[in-house]
C-alpha cells in the first residue's frame, strides 16, 4: 500500500470568500436604523413599561439607571448606619479631600493631574464633531484639519 501524505491537524479545506466584520454588520444597522426609528421604540417601550411590562422597564433601566455596582446594604446595615449617624455617600465623597490633609504628600501632583486632563479634554472638544439629536437640534461643532482649517 501507498502511504498517504499526512495533512496538518489544523489545515482548513477550501477558501474564504466572506470577509464581513462586525464593523460591516454595525455600518448597515446604522444606515437602516433612523434616529426617529429609535425615538418610536424608546416611546413605545417606555409606553408599555407605563402599562407594567416588567421587561420594558428593565430594558429602561438597564439604560437610565444602569446595573447596580454593588450589592444593595440590608436593612439592618441601613438602621445601624442612621443609628450612628454614618452615610455612606457623605463618606464616599469626603475620603479624597480628607486623604489630601491627611497626606499631602501623596497628593502634591494632583493639581498636574487636573490640568492634563483639561488640556485633553479641550483638544478633545476641538477636534470631535458634535452631532446634533432629535432632543437638542443644536448645530453641530466643525472639527478642524491640522492646517487650522475647518470641515465638516
Amino acid at each position: 500500500m501507498a502511504k498517504r501524505k499526512s495533512q496538518p491537524q489544523n489545515f482548513i479545506k477550501g477558501t474564504a470568500n466572506h470577509l464581513r466584520t462586525e464593523g460591516d454588520y454595525m455600518s448597515t444597522l446604522l444606515e437602516t436604523v433612523t434616529l426617529e426609528d429609535w425615538q418610536e421604540v424608546v416611546t413605545s417601550t417606555l409606553a408599555a413599561a407605563k402599562l407594567g411590562d416588567a421587561n420594558a422597564r428593565a430594558w429602561l433601566a438597564q439604560y437610565l439607571v444602569g446595573k447596580p455596582a454593588g450589592k444593595a446594604p440590608t436593612p439592618l446595615t441601613v438602621v445601624v448606619q442612621q443609628l450612628n449617624g454614618n452615610n455612606p455617600l457623605v463618606e464616599k465623597l469626603s475620603n479624597p479631600v480628607i486623604n489630601q490633609f491627611k497626606y499631602p504628600s501623596m497628593h502634591k501632583d494632583d493639581a498636574w493631574e487636573a490640568q492634563i486632563k483639561s488640556i485633553i479634554a479641550a483638544e478633545l472638544a476641538e477636534k470631535i464633531p458634535v452631532i446634533k439629536t432629535l432632543s437638542s437640534p443644536e448645530p453641530e461643532r466643525l472639527a478642524t484639519d491640522s492646517d487650522g482649517t475647518q470641515t465638516e
